[in-house]
């Protein structure tokens, strides 16, 4: 195992919490690495004043906040300027997650990401990095020459625009289609960072349902890869052998470019960052 890669891939991790995670982010606050980015998703049973008191949360917290930004959520473009002037006023408008989101049929103006990012208005609002998706082992309901498409067209929006870039990646347990995505990503000219989507350690049924649910492979091969048996679902698992594997495959290719990983805390942030924690320190 190549530790000093492993070290290099987790250290400046991000971690992701929903609207109603605060108090979960207050118990985890201390084991939390300080000016460590946290994504503030952005779900159909949250509403505008609980996203922007998470965001504002994080900051308050010492550590830099991301909100997502669902363009097919948002019903007008007085609701996306309602919601940037919003987070302006906590000071969390820096970095955002422009993403698609999950509603079947737009509910305003914007059926994609791209659409968002090419209002313009993300920068009247002090936006000075923009995430975007990237999906390693494609989208349930996307073809995948319009998620290259897309990727393409949305680095392209934001270089053009001055600004900064992010991709980050669904969450995955087979370092086989990150690493081949990850070269194409780097074929196609795009050097901006990629942080690869890492479930956090939780419950093994739990986790088994969101691949599924995501459209993330989940069958038995891949699973015994990734370090857990559908045997046991009782158990709980961590990544520990998805980043150690990934980390040196990483180290073997020059190209790969940045990659940092971006938690996704389905079994919660306390023991998330715990982990990471304990894996940086089992490296020393």
């Amino acid at each position: 195992m190549n530790k000093a890669a492993a070290v290099d891939l987790v250290e400046g991790f991000s971690l992701e919490m929903t609207g109603k995670d605060v108090p979960g982010l207050q118990e985890a606050a201390s084991v939390i690495p300080q000016g460590t980015k946290i994504n503030v998703t952005f779900l159909g049973n949250e509403d505008l004043d609980m996203r922007v008191a998470a965001s504002k949360a994080v900051r308050d917290l010492g550590f830099v906040p991301v909100p997502h930004i669902s363009a097919r959520r948002l019903a007008s473009q007085d609701q996306l300027e309602e919601f940037l002037g919003r987070l302006q006023e906590v000071g969390a408008t820096e970095r955002v997650f422009a993403v698609g989101g999950d509603p079947a049929e737009p509910e305003g103006p914007y059926p994609d990401s791209l659409s968002l990012i090419q209002t313009g208005l993300l920068q009247k609002y002090g936006v000075k990095e923009v995430s975007i998706a990237g999906y390693p082992e494609g989208h349930p309901d996307i073809a995948e020459d319009v998620l290259w498409r897309h990727l393409d067209e949305k680095a392209l929006s934001l270089a053009q625009q001055g600004l900064d870039s992010v991709i980050l990646t669904q969450f995955a347990f087979d370092t086989d289609p990150v690493t081949a995505w990850i070269k194409e990503v780097r074929a196609r000219g795009i050097d901006t960072q990629i942080r690869v989507g890492t479930p956090g350690p939780a419950g093994i049924k739990r986790l088994i349902s969101f691949a599924r649910r995501f459209g993330v492979g989940a069958n038995a091969m891949i699973v015994k890869k990734y370090g857990f048996s559908l045997t046991n679902l009782m158990g709980t698992a961590g990544p520990d052998r998805f980043v150690s594997d990934l980390s040196e495959l990483l180290a073997q290719d020059a190209a790969s470019g940045p990659v940092k990983l971006h938690f996704y805390t389905f079994g919660g942030l306390l023991a998330t960052s715990q982990w990471a924690r304990d894996y940086l320190s089992a490296q020393s």
